[in-house]
Formats: C-alpha cells, structure tokens, sequence
C-alpha cells in the first residue's frame, strides 16, 4: 500500500488514511517529504516548506477545506 505523509496538525485526515490500509507517516521537516507517495498538507505552510517545488515528485494535496473522506478520494485519484 501506498505511503501517505501527512501534516501532524491533520489528525482526522491521519486516521481516515491509516483505515483505509494506508501508510501514513507525520510529517513533522520538509525531509520527510522524500519517501513518500502522496502528501497531504494544511496549505498554510506548504510553501514555506518548499514541499511543492523542491523536495518532492510526489503529489501534494491541500487539506485546507476538504473533509477526511475528500482527502482520501483525492489521494486514492492521484495515487492511480
């Protein structure tokens, strides 16, 4: 399965994920950014980490708005 890293502040997001038998690591620098499939961030910070642009290929999804459930269809989108 996928592994899914996701900003720490998103707990709800966290636990839809891991149900749904993701991986879900926390990601806490924007290092942690590298290994993984998808990202799931507030949008607050995204930027700022440099997750977008720099760090990693991987698709990053902005949590801000979403349910947990609507994350999940997007990561299960992209992942696809």
């Amino acid at each position: 399965m996928a592994k899914i890293g996701v900003e720490q502040s998103l707990t709800n997001v966290t636990e839809a994920l891991r149900e749904k038998g993701y991986d879900v690591v926390e990601l806490k620098q924007e290092t942690d950014a590298k290994n993984v499939d998808c990202c799931v961030v507030t949008g607050l910070d995204s930027n700022v980490m440099g997750i977008q642009d720099t760090v990693t290929k991987a698709p990053v999804i902005d949590a801000n708005g979403l349910s947990a459930e609507e994350v999940c269809r997007e990561v299960e989108q992209r992942l696809q």
